[in-house]
């Protein structure tokens, strides 16, 4: 199970990431979580304690380690484009509600298409990650659409699209499908977030289509209540992991 969890910002990916981490985890099963977002908060959602969280650096900021393995340097406009990163997810993981944690972080400059030493190395990391086939990985990208532009994870298994009930998110649900199948990445779906009733749902449902609609999480301050005590959805509101854990039965399903 190779996912990459993307959409609009604002729009629940992290909550959802984080919960579908920690169900598999409480499975008993290998899960690594990358945050892939530049503004990294998948540790809190997933319960990691801030002093932890304090001490991992986003691989994208480790210059010497980018350096040291792709080549590149002040001096050096030449770098490997192959560079090792087998090792990477153990080393610079941290482990905690049996969930690996792996910041990634994101190339801040060059725009769509760049190709730069760290590209290069987040490109390498997400390949040995989907190759890790006993592993399920999680990977909370950013917000918006430029890490299709750069293909960034175009070795993903699928792509789910988390919405909002609303017009624009659901552009960005058919922008995602367009430039994911550009990259050969044939399987993205929807999981409706901050649903609110019946109104919303089939708001959604005559404009998703089916097979692609993995279900809702409706509105639930249970959740910003976690948020704002630094707290995991899941620990916190059993009726939102209740919901996503029936999304995580149809993936199961379907894989």
């Amino acid at each position: 199970m190779k996912i990459a969890i993307t959409g609009k910002g604002g729009v629940g990916k992290t909550t959802f990431s984080a919960t579908l981490a920690r169900l598999y985890a409480e499975e008993g099963r290998t899960v690594l979580a990358a945050d892939a977002d530049p503004d990294a908060n998948l540790g809190l959602a997933l319960g990691f304690p801030e002093e932890i969280l304090d001490s991992i650096v986003p691989i994208t900021k480790m210059r010497k380690l980018v350096e040291e393995r792709t080549g590149a340097g002040p001096d050096n406009q030449f770098y490997k484009l192959n560079p090792k990163v087998d090792d990477i997810p153990d080393t610079y993981s941290k482990t905690y509600n049996g969930v690996k944690l792996l910041l990634l972080g994101t190339v801040e400059t060059g725009g769509g298409g760049c190709v730069c030493p760290e590209h290069v190395m987040l490109r390498r990391i997400i390949n040995h990650l989907v190759l890790r086939s006993t592993d399920v990985v999680i990977m909370d990208m950013e917000a918006g659409l430029e890490h299709l532009g750069r293909g960034t994870c175009e070795t993903m298994e699928q792509f789910i699209v988390v919405i909002e009930p609303g017009a624009r998110s659901v552009q960005t649900y058919k922008n995602v499908k367009r430039l994911a199948q550009d990259l050969g990445v044939r399987q993205v779906r929807v999981v409706a977030n901050k649903v609110r009733g019946p109104e919303d749902e089939e708001f959604i449902k005559s404009r998703i289509p089916a097979e692609d609609l993995l279900g809702f999480i409706h509105y639930n301050t249970e959740v910003i209540d976690a948020d704002r005590q630094g707290q995991s959805p899941y620990d916190f509101s059993a009726s939102a992991t209740e919901e996503i854990r029936k999304i995580k039965e149809i993936l199961d399903q379907s894989n």
